[in-house]
């Protein structure tokens, strides 16, 4: 009898039951918000898996392999979050009478843990494909479709190993006001801290990570699009995926920053935690997980071919499009592909032949020859 009188450790915080009423966590907002992901991250699946059977190159593959990871991992955290969220604030239960060990708590700590990173380390993963194939294009053809799969999987034990800390004694996942979820506890407590450091410097360095290589990719492929070979080279789709890589990293960045500096700043200062704040970002973070299909079903081919349907989509090079660009790239490109070449001969056992083989097809002219 003595131990039914025990406060468990998740509600030593926050007890239930709760007289706050936060607009930002309402059932409304909370049941349109999740409708909205969960429908959005279903059609976007559905699309890409579609593109994924049409798709020839393996390049692209690859990348829709990550896209198609990163999409369902959205899908999942929104279905098992906000199933959570949704059902407390339509039934209202009473946390310590559902769960008096504290077993479900946890498990929504863990969820939202593993489930907040695993979009950024997803997003850090693609931008080290995207960096390989088009800086190392060489090496990309060692990136099959089954090394994709275990990447993906290996972010996802990584995300998991992380979200299991607390368990071990690394922290603690605490329920948090207006009492519908639970997430890690935001205290001046070391082992808080600990944990809340991780949390946070993880995300952040994932989207540092995913910053510099989208950049330096950025730079090479505008170099190659626009080069004196670049009329031979079609680089239509790397554009593609260069700019939904991009908009995929501005929106975590956008959604994500907030609260990972938040909670890295809080437990760091050891000030007393705003929970206004801490709903705030929250909603700003899981903004991410509703975003993110979006950047694959808007921006893709298919659909900027009918936003500007007057671009000539056809031609074998992005450089087409915009052929003033091309002089001022020329010799920056010219003297970094003939640096490639140089390297390569000494790899092939024939270079003279070699270079024949890649030497690409003239393309025709067509703004020329149009009378």
């Amino acid at each position: 009898m003595a131990s039914t009188n025990v406060t468990p450790l998740c509600f030593s915080t926050n007890t239930p039951p709760f007289k706050h009423n936060h607009t930002i966590a309402s059932a409304y907002f909370s049941a349109v918000f999740s409708g909205l992901g969960l429908s959005s991250n279903l059609f976007a699946l559905l699309v890409l898996a579609k593109t994924f059977h049409h798709t020839k190159s393996r390049s692209r593959s690859s990348f829709l392999l990550f896209l198609g990871g990163l999409v369902f991992t959205d899908f999942m955290g929104l279905l098992v979050t906000g199933s959570i969220v949704v059902s407390y604030h339509i039934t209202h239960f009473n946390w310590r009478q559902l769960d008096p060990q504290c077993h479900f708590c946890n498990f929504m700590g863990m969820s939202m843990v593993f489930y907040g990173l695993c979009p950024l380390l997803l997003g850090a993963a693609m931008a080290v494909e995207r960096f390989v194939g088009i800086n190392r294009p060489f090496a990309r053809s060692s990136m099959s479709n089954t090394r994709v799969c275990w990447t993906v999987a290996l972010v996802w034990v990584t995300a998991g190993s992380i979200s299991l800390l607390p368990l071990v004694g690394l922290g603690h996942y605490h329920l948090q006001v207006p009492g519908s979820w639970c997430f890690l506890n935001i205290s001046s407590a070391p082992l808080d801290i600990t944990f809340g450091l991780i949390f946070s410097l993880v995300g952040l360095a994932s989207l540092a990570v995913s910053f510099l290589l989208n950049t330096v990719s950025v730079v090479t492929l505008l170099r190659v699009c626009c080069g004196a070979d670049s009329t031979q080279r079609r680089r239509d789709y790397e554009v593609e995926m260069m700019v939904q890589l991009i908009l995929i990293m501005v929106i975590a960045s956008i959604c994500w920053c907030p609260l990972l500096v938040f909670i890295a700043q809080t437990v760091l200062s050891g000030s007393e935690l705003d929970v206004r704040y801490l709903l705030l970002w929250l909603r700003f973070a899981t903004g991410n997980q509703v975003l993110d299909p979006w950047v694959y079903i808007l921006f893709r081919r298919a659909i900027l071919k009918r936003v500007a349907p007057k671009m000539d989509w056809s031609r074998g090079s992005i450089v087409s499009l915009y052929p003033t660009l091309s002089t001022s790239f020329r010799k920056l490109t010219r003297a970094s592909l003939g640096g490639t070449l140089d390297r390569l001969d000494h790899i092939r056992p024939n270079p003279c032949i070699a270079r024949q083989e890649d030497t690409p097809l003239p393309v025709l002219d067509t703004s020329a020859t149009s009378v």
